[in-house]
């Protein structure tokens, strides 16, 4: 009898255990069983030394390029000798325009003694310097400037031209077809007629004798109140230019008080010829300033002062109809839900403004100039400086020493 705990099993399972047992018995079996195994532990320490050799290899060359081509590993280089090459060709043009860059900087500086100074300091004579650019001579551009704002000798205007031109050549009289020289382009490609209220308005600011009984003035300050910008500012003297031009008076402008600094130095020590070139001439200026010391003058209307205005007048007053109505030939350019409005109430006091701002600025002072050059050279310096040395013919600089800068002789 059979044990309890004992499984019965039928005549098939006993036959397949019988065989398998002589076939686990077997040698030629075993030795199959051996064989595989050992294949598999082969192909897996193949696989293994082949992911490591990659691994490896992969960290060398991250570790070759991020080390700037400069890390070696076991002592042995990676980079190529033309990586080599330019890297110092991209250094020596860095330097260069670093050199030139702060060249160029040193010719801004004042006065002449020191801008010789800090070239020597840097090994390069002004005579070897390339011009540069991006950089205004600011000197001759304002005595340009100036000539062209300014009366001649016979109380002729200046010397503005028709046509374009070198304007020194071709010295006319202004009359109706001649150019504003700081206006740009045809009267197409400006507000409608920019030029020839431009000229108008200058011709009014310019009388030729500041001192004839019938020329009158307003004298006024611009806004110095704290909450007022300097857009607040220039549109204030917009209206107060109208005021003047609907009157037949001669706008002169006194305390600016952003002018108010060590910046602006001398006769241009707060007013707004320190910036700009002033509204009107220095004989109207002086007349001005003497008449406002006359009681006489503010009683008779010979003078008048921002005081005698209403702010209303002043920021929201006529705009000057000398000229007709020039803004109703602007194309529509007002969105208002959508649809655009080709004429409304403010368009007037749009296009006098324009007017009024391109005649304040019309030509900028030596200073203003040097300020923009400082932040032209900061902004555009050194592009500048790579496009200037790749156009240069030979190498730059050359090789100077101090005698250069005593006796100006070069090797």
């Amino acid at each position: 009898m059979e044990p309890l705990n004992q499984r019965s099993t039928t005549p098939l399972e006993r036959v397949v255990s019988q065989r398998a047992l002589q076939m686990s018995n077997s040698f030629t079996c075993q030795i199959c069983v051996v064989a595989l195994f050992c294949g598999l532990c082969i192909v897996s320490l193949i696989l293994a030394i082949l992911g490591n050799f990659q691994f490896a290899h992969f960290s060398m060359l991250n570790l070759s390029f991020n080390s700037d081509l400069n890390t070696t590993i076991t002592h042995c280089s990676f980079k190529p000798k033309q990586i080599e090459r330019l890297t110092d060709l991209k250094s020596d043009q860095d330097e260069r325009v670093s050199l030139l860059y702060s060249a160029w900087s040193c010719v801004l500086t004042e006065p002449t003694t020191e801008r010789s100074k800090c070239l020597w300091k840097l090994g390069i004579s002004e005579s070897n310097l390339p011009n540069a650019p991006h950089l205004e001579n600011c000197k001759a551009k304002s005595l340009l400037h100036n000539r062209l704002d300014t009366r001649i000798v016979n109380d002729s205007f200046p010397p503005w031209t028709s046509r374009k031109g070198l304007l020194n050549m071709h010295p006319l009289a202004v009359s109706e077809g001649t150019h504003p020289p700081w206006i740009a382009g045809s009267d197409e490609e400006n507000y409608p007629l920019t030029r020839k209220v431009q000229r108008d308005i200058w011709v009014h600011q310019h009388p030729s004798n500041c001192s004839d009984p019938n020329v009158k003035f307003l004298l006024a300050d611009w806004e110095r109140l704290p909450g007022f910008g300097i857009g607040a500012q220039i549109a204030g003297m917009c209206g107060l230019l109208a005021i003047a031009i609907n009157e037949g008076r001669v706008l002169v402008t006194n305390f600016y008080n952003r002018a108010d600094h060590d910046g602006c130095s001398g006769p241009s020590r707060s007013s707004w010829n320190c910036y700009f070139f002033a509204e009107t001439s220095v004989e109207c200026r002086q007349r001005a300033l003497e008449l406002v010391k006359i009681e006489d003058a503010l009683s008779k209307g010979i003078l008048t002062t921002k005081e005698n205005y209403t702010s209303k007048h002043i920021w929201a007053g006529p705009t000057p109809r000398i000229w007709g109505d020039p803004w109703n030939y602007l194309q529509p350019t007002t969105d208002i839900n959508g649809s655009l409005v080709a004429s409304h109430r403010k368009m007037d006091r749009r296009w006098w403004r324009a007017q009024a701002v391109r005649y304040l600025m019309r030509f900028p002072t030596e200073y203003t100039c040097n300020l923009l050059n400082e932040e032209r050279h900061a902004a555009f310096g050194k592009m500048a400086a790579k496009m200037v040395l790749k156009s240069l013919i030979g190498e730059w600089p050359k090789v100077n020493s101090p005698l250069i800068f005593l006796f100006g002789i070069e090797d």
